[in-house]
């Protein structure tokens, strides 16, 4: 096996070094954590293509995070058990039914020309202005040697494993081998380390990992508007782009635990050019909104709680209060309303930015009828998701219609909502209540 010269993401190994795991098939080299072998089989692409295995090489060396002793992960990443994050704008087709695709060509050239254009202007850590090592793989990987990031050039592509690949008689033959250190002398950095699509936190300096998560709209717009975030390079408007181009705000993640894989996560919001452009200047108005949309989620979310856990007490409030003391009711009582807060969430994502664009690109003296459609149709879904829940509740049969009626009146009754957003109530049933 020759391994005394670079290949494709396969740095140079010393003779002192003996690489002696063999890996059979793609995607046992791959970075996914696979801990049942009678659930999700190890080990199973034995007709694997050259392209799996490169697709297997590319994924491992570029995301993976700490796999056991000597196993190490990338600099790109904050801790052990982090995940990679990325945040992107992505140029949005304008085909009839594929509006909510990325174009994958424009994706690339456009990430490309970011990065050459903003190079220069990037002041991060001490990588040198040019001659830095882009290629991590060039040079031979010496036992317990690190590279130092002022070695590497600012957009460096990186490896944290060694691997071989060779040929004998026309078989593909792969091997493996351990580390006693990270190939990035990088620890310390928490994955602030320049990544051009990753937020880095602007409190504790460290790179965004999103955990059990999901890129929703809390998430996003914490990364977003929030201002505690700084905004990686590539979500930034480019200067070479038309303020009119369509484009889409792209969040992915392989989110990851201690010796598990919590699952990919992937998120595409389409956004206009106004929009992308906002990002920059008016960050703290779309937080403004957005933190609008946010709390009246938060108040619908909390009033269709309280009523269906009073129908699940049968409709007592001191037995609800003294059921609420006690953490192993509690938590059966939040059991009972999981699926209807579920429920209101996911319809509440999946309508929050297309409202809040809307909101925005609207002038602010008529942001009003713009602010009650949203209002409206959160409400709807909200009724349609109490009365679905509401026979679902268990309840003693004698206690039944009481139960139901009183949480009815808790729900449709509520003086938070009816005080905070009247426009949903009519001014008959206000004074009726």
């Amino acid at each position: 096996m020759i391994s005394s010269k670079p290949a494709f993401m396969q740095a140079p190994v010393p003779n002192a070094v003996k690489l002696d795991k063999e890996v059979f098939t793609p995607d046992a080299l791959d970075l996914l954590i696979t801990s049942r072998n009678h659930d999700i089989k190890q080990a199973v692409a034995v007709k694997g293509e050259a392209e799996d295995w490169i697709f297997a090489l590319v994924t491992l060396q570029t995301g993976e995070g700490f796999g056991g002793r000597d196993n190490h992960g990338i600099s790109r990443m904050n801790g052990a058990y982090s995940s990679r994050s990325m945040l992107t704008l992505v140029p949005r087709s304008t085909v009839l039914g594929k509006d909510m695709m990325p174009r994958y060509g424009a994706w690339f050239r456009r990430d490309v020309c970011m990065l050459l254009e903003t190079r220069g202007a990037q002041d991060i850590l001490d990588y040198p202005q040019t001659g830095g090592l882009g290629l991590t793989w060039q040079v031979p990987w010496h036992e317990e040697e690190q590279l130092q990031t002022r070695e590497l050039d600012i957009w460096f592509i990186e490896i944290c494993r060694r691997i071989r690949f060779s040929s004998l008689h026309g078989k593909l033959l792969v091997v493996r081998g351990t580390s006693k250190t990270t190939r990035i002398n990088a620890k310390h950095l928490n994955g602030a380390v320049g990544d051009p699509w990753a937020p880095v936190s602007k409190t504790d300096g460290k790179s965004f990992t999103l955990h059990g998560r999901d890129f929703d709209y809390r998430t996003l717009t914490n990364l977003l508007f929030s201002g505690e975030w700084d905004l990686p390079i590539l979500v930034r408007p480019a200067s070479f782009e038309p303020v009119e181009a369509p484009m889409s705000i792209m969040a992915m993640a392989l989110s990851r635990g201690q010796s598990k894989t919590e699952g990919f996560k992937c998120r595409t919001v389409p956004i206009g050019g106004k929009i992308s452009i906002a990002l920059g200047p008016k960050r703290a108005e779309l937080q403004e909104l957005a933190q609008w949309q946010t709390d009246v989620i938060a108040a619908f979310s909390n009033v269709i709680t309280g009523a269906l856990k009073l129908a699940a007490v049968g409709g007592n409030k001191n037995d609800l209060q003294e059921k609420q003391k006690s953490n192993s009711n509690r938590q059966k009582l939040n059991e009972y309303v999981r699926n209807a807060r579920g429920h209101l969430d996911r319809y509440a994502d999946s309508i929050f930015f297309e409202h809040l664009w809307q909101i925005f690109e609207s002038p602010a003296n008529t942001r009003e009828p713009v602010r009650e459609v949203f209002l409206r149709n959160l409400w709807q879904r909200t009724q349609e998701i109490f009365e679905e829940s509401l026979s679902m509740m268990p309840c003693p049969s004698l206690y039944r219609h009481r139960a139901e009626a009183r949480a009815r009146r808790h729900f449709y009754g509520s003086s938070t909502l009816r005080k905070n957003y009247p426009v949903l109530f009519g001014k008959e049933e206000n004074h009726a209540s």
